[in-house]
C-alpha cells in the first residue's frame, strides 16, 4: 500500500512538472508556417494590472478571482481613473484634479490603459510576471536596486533629460530587457521571415530586429561587438521545436534595462492557444541579482498598433527647459515631479467602489 501511494504520488508529480513546464494548452495544435516554423504573427498585447513584481501584501503568484478583484482594486490607477470618472458629470474639464498641485496628474483617466484586470498566464490568474524566486520580487544584490533606473537628469539641456522626454526609448520598458506593460500603449507587432523576427513595440514605437540562427552555439558568434550597445540589448533568435528562443545581451547603459554588459537575457515565446502567447524570461546578472530570476508573462491578440508620435516635434521639451529656467529665476532650484500616484489614497482590502469593492 506504501509503495502504491508513493508511486501514485510520483506520478502526480510528473503530471503536474508537464503542466508546469508545457508550452501550449492541452489539445492545442500549434499553427505553422510554410517551412515549419511555429507562426507567432500578429498583434499583441499585455494590457494588464499584474506587473513585474509582486504588489506588497500579496502572498501567492496564484491568486482567486476574489483575490484578483481585491489588488486590481487597490491599483493605484485603478484609484486613479475611479477617482476622474467620478467628477465627469460635475467636473467635465477635469479642473479639480489639478487641486493637489501635482503637475503629473496631466496623465489623468482619459489618456491611461492600464487594463482592467490581473492576467491570465495558463489559464490563471497571476499577482505577478515574476514566478522565481517565489518571492515575486527582483533579487537585487546590495543597493543594486538603488543604482538601476534612468540615468541621473537634470534641467541643464536636452541630453541630459531621460530618455523618454527625448523620445528615444519608452518609460515603460516595453522594448525589454525584460519586455513589460505600462499604463498604455501595450500592443506588440510580431513579423517572421526566414532570417529574422521583428518585434515592433507600440511605445515609443521601437523595433527588435532579431537574426536567426541555427542554435545557441551560433548565437554567441552572431551577436554584435561588444563595444556596440544597442536599445533593447542585442538580441539573436532560434527555434526550438515550436518556441522561438531570443538571447539579448549589451543593452545600452543609458536606458534603464534589467541586464548590464554583464548579463544576459532569454526569452521564449510559444503559441499558448489562438489567442495568446506564452512569453517567458530568464534574467542572469550577477554584478546586480543574487541569483537568477524568471517570469512568464500573458501576450494576448490584441488590434493593430498605432504610431507612439511621443511629443510632437517635441514641442514639450521647450516648454520642460522654459520652466526650468523660470525656477531658477526665482532661486527655486528645477526637480522632478511627484508622480501621477501623488495624493491618491489606495483603499485597504475589502474598501474601494466598483467591482470587487
Amino acid at each position: 500500500m506504501k509503495l502504491s501511494l508513493m508511486a501514485g504520488a510520483a506520478l502526480a508529480a510528473v503530471a503536474f512538472a508537464g503542466d508546469a513546464f508545457a508550452q501550449s494548452a492541452p489539445g492545442y495544435s500549434v499553427p505553422h508556417m510554410k517551412d515549419g516554423r511555429p507562426d507567432l504573427q500578429g498583434f499583441w498585447n499585455n494590457t494588464s494590472i499584474t506587473s513585474l513584481q509582486r504588489p506588497g501584501g500579496v502572498k501567492s503568484l496564484v491568486v482567486t478571482e476574489d483575490e484578483a478583484k481585491k489588488i486590481v482594486n487597490r491599483n493605484v490607477l485603478i484609484v486613479l481613473s475611479k477617482q476622474d470618472q467620478a467628477t465627469n458629470g460635475e467636473d467635465p474639464n477635469n479642473t479639480k484634479v489639478l487641486e493637489d498641485k501635482n503637475a503629473d496628474r496631466g496623465y489623468n483617466a482619459y489618456w491611461i490603459d492600464p487594463g482592467k484586470s490581473l492576467a491570465m498566464v495558463r489559464g490563471e490568474y497571476r499577482s505577478s510576471w515574476i514566478t522565481d524566486p517565489p518571492s515575486g520580487r527582483i533579487p537585487y544584490k546590495g543597493d543594486a536596486a538603488r543604482k538601476g533606473g534612468y540615468a541621473a537628469a537634470n534641467f541643464d539641456g536636452p541630453e541630459t533629460r531621460p530618455l523618454a522626454e527625448r523620445c528615444l526609448m519608452s518609460f515603460s520598458g516595453s522594448a525589454g530587457p525584460v519586455m513589460q506593460n505600462g499604463m498604455y500603449n501595450n500592443t506588440f507587432q510580431i513579423v517572421q521571415a526566414p532570417n529574422a523576427v521583428m518585434i515592433e513595440v507600440e511605445m515609443a514605437h521601437e523595433a527588435r530586429i532579431i537574426p536567426i540562427v541555427a542554435g545557441p552555439a551560433e548565437a554567441a558568434k552572431a551577436h554584435n561587438p561588444a563595444v556596440i550597445p544597442k536599445w533593447a540589448g542585442d538580441s539573436v533568435g532560434w527555434y526550438e521545436g515550436d518556441t522561438l528562443v531570443v538571447e539579448t545581451v549589451n543593452p545600452n547603459p543609458e536606458q534603464r534595462a534589467l541586464i548590464t554588459d554583464k548579463g544576459k537575457l532569454i526569452e521564449r515565446f510559444s503559441r499558448w492557444n489562438e489567442k495568446q502567447v506564452l512569453y517567458q524570461f530568464e534574467v542572469t546578472d550577477p554584478t546586480l541579482y543574487s541569483q537568477t530570476w524568471k517570469g512568464e508573462e500573458a501576450l494576448n491578440q490584441g488590434e493593430p498598433l498605432y504610431e507612439y508620435a511621443c511629443h510632437e516635434g517635441n514641442y514639450a521639451m521647450k516648454g520642460i527647459l522654459a520652466g526650468a529656467r523660470e525656477l531658477e529665476a526665482k532661486g527655486i532650484t528645477p526637480t522632478m515631479g511627484p508622480g501621477i500616484g501623488a495624493g491618491v489614497v489606495i483603499p485597504r482590502d475589502g474598501e474601494g467602489g466598483g467591482e470587487g469593492g
